[in-house]
This record gives structure tokens, C-alpha cells and sequence, in this order.
């Protein structure tokens, strides 16, 4: 019984392991801090609330999950300069949709 708990907890323990091996690169936090990084989630989160907050939580306003959703997208790629890029793109994939009607003779 204990050897197979033993065995059970290896394993765990070299899966674990296994993690850290694989993000080495993404867990330097000592030179990431140096060069003035956040680590932590708490900015992006902060961020996140205060452009959902400008938006989606003003006073008398009432949305539905998808027009939520839609509208915070268009906010984000807007305060990311990346409008202009963005609608290129939608074109660009919509014009492939639609099907030319056929020239009669």
C-alpha cells in the first residue's frame, strides 16, 4: 500500500516537475522585475475592469452577454490603434462569403 502511494506520489511529483522545466523561460522573474514587468495578473485585471467599467457599467445602461461581449471587443481593438487593421480583416474574410449571382444571357 505504501509503495503504491510512494509510486502515485512520484509520479505527481515528476509532472510537476515537468512544468516548471517547460516555462524555465517564462519564470524569470528577478530580470523580468528588473526591466520594470508586471508579474502578476493584478494590472491586466485592473485594465480590464476599468475599460469594462468605462464602457458596459455606466449609469441606466443595460446590455445582454453577447452585446456586451461584441461591444468590449470593438472598444479593445479600438484602444489598441488596430481599428483600421481590424476592419480589413472582416472585409476581406466576408468577401470570400459572398457568391456572385450568375450574368444571364
Amino acid at each position: 500500500m505504501l509503495e503504491s502511494v510512494g509510486l502515485a506520489q512520484s509520479a505527481t511529483v515528476e509532472q510537476e516537475l515537468g512544468y516548471f522545466i517547460r516555462n524555465v523561460e517564462r519564470m524569470q522573474y528577478g530580470t523580468f522585475r528588473a526591466k520594470g514587468y508586471f508579474i502578476g495578473s493584478g494590472v491586466v485585471e485592473a485594465g480590464c475592469k476599468a475599460v469594462i467599467g468605462a464602457r458596459c457599467k455606466q449609469s441606466g445602461m443595460h446590455w445582454s452577454n453577447p452585446g456586451a461581449q461584441n461591444v468590449l471587443a470593438l472598444r479593445c481593438i479600438h484602444q489598441s490603434h488596430r481599428l483600421e487593421e481590424f476592419w480589413k480583416y472582416r472585409l476581406n474574410s466576408l468577401a470570400s462569403l459572398n457568391d456572385p449571382l450568375p450574368i444571364s444571357g
